[in-house]
């Protein structure tokens, strides 16, 4: 007898692989995979399935913070992320290192202006008067948020300064909180602290440009009025990126067609984004140590148009004739709002 023809292996669609992904996991990750299919919602899909397999691998990942992430409180899916061993470097602005702290002890403080688009120079002026300093919808304000850490924080300076130590900003923050002198004027869940549990684990943390942020401003007017004397008792920019090299030639190992075990998970654009990945290319080019592998994962979140010679806003190839990813790198961009985005890809990665 003829043997019977074997049955054709029919190839499973995207939507089922993706049901297949998910289907371990809690409700959030399920209604994305049912639903997001294509464009933007595709590629945040396809960037949180790149996470999932570059931790899966072996690797790590640094997560950079631009913008007003703290403000936007992404620490309640963030700090989560680092408590899970999700997340194993940070890089941020200043002020999205003291934002969180500033969340953290007034957050019953804060204002919201849903209509922030029809505020008139006079409704501006109005806040200020108040002391409420605006970012986008949200009013930090000033007395109990900054000038409570700056007090705190002055101290801290002050101690570093007079013993002859220095420190880098985030090992100040570290210092503050555990401390525990903010303790009883915590205002949130410390659970939703994402630097809270960075100083936990004493995560790396780097912040390029640190003297851009309000902390910078009173670190420099505490040196005007000789609060503290030596200028060098906060430890930033060239130093930062000596302490990332160092990290990263201990950290990154080779896993495959050259690329490395850090990825790179990025949230909008600015020096929080350019200034760390390219240790890489300087690694290799200033340092000649060629054996140091490249950025193993990358993806950014962003809103910035592809146009006018904009970093924040170039394709992820165009970082591959700068010598910071391979060709054959896992690049993933999602263009829309990191508010909405990083939480969604956080609870994938997390099962949630």
């Amino acid at each position: 007898m003829p043997s019977k023809p074997k049955a054709k292996r029919q190839k499973l669609r995207p939507e089922d692989v993706n049901a297949k992904r998910a289907a371990r996991k809690g409700p959030i990750s399920k209604y994305i995979a049912r639903h997001y299919r294509h464009f933007n919602s595709a590629a945040l899909l396809d960037a949180a399935k790149g996470y999932e397999d570059h931790l899966k691998s072996g690797g790590k990942m640094m997560v950079t913070l631009a913008g007003a992430m703290s403000t936007a409180e992404l620490g309640i899916s963030l700090a989560n992320m680092i408590r899970k061993g999700k997340v194993h470097a940070i890089v941020c602005t200043g002020a999205n290192l003291e934002e969180d702290v500033f969340n953290l002890v007034a957050h019953d403080y804060y204002e919201r202006v849903p209509g922030y688009r029809d505020l008139t120079a006079a409704d501006e002026q109005g806040l200020l008067d108040r002391h409420m300093n605006r970012v986008t919808d949200t009013c930090i304000p000033e007395m109990e948020a900054m000038r409570r850490i700056e007090k705190a924080v002055l101290a801290e300076w002050m101690g570093a300064d007079q013993a002859g130590k220095s420190y880098f900003p985030h090992e100040f923050m570290y210092r503050l909180l555990k401390s525990g002198v903010l303790k009883k004027s915590y205002q949130i869940d410390p659970a939703n602290s994402w630097l809270l549990a960075a100083a936990e684990k004493n995560l790396p943390i780097i912040v390029p440009g640190w003297e851009d942020s309000t902390l910078g401003n009173m670190f420099a007017a505490a040196v005007v009025r000789g609060d503290v004397k030596n200028v060098h008792t906060v430890r930033t920019g060239i130093e930062y990126m000596t302490y990332l090299a160092k990290y990263y030639t201990k950290t990154a190992k080779p896993l495959k067609n050259g690329e490395g075990s850090i990825g790179f998970f990025q949230i909008g654009g600015g020096i929080a984004g350019d200034f760390p990945i390219c240790v890489v290319p300087m690694l290799h080019q200033d340092l000649e140590q060629t054996d140091v592998p490249l950025w193993g994962y990358f993806c950014q979140i962003s809103d910035s148009t592809t146009s006018y010679g904009s970093y924040s806003g170039a394709v992820p190839n165009e970082k591959i004739t700068w010598g910071k990813l391979a060709s054959s790198t896992p690049k993933f961009i999602v263009e829309s709002d990191a508010t909405i985005v990083a939480p969604l890809i956080f609870s994938w990665v997390l099962g949630e």
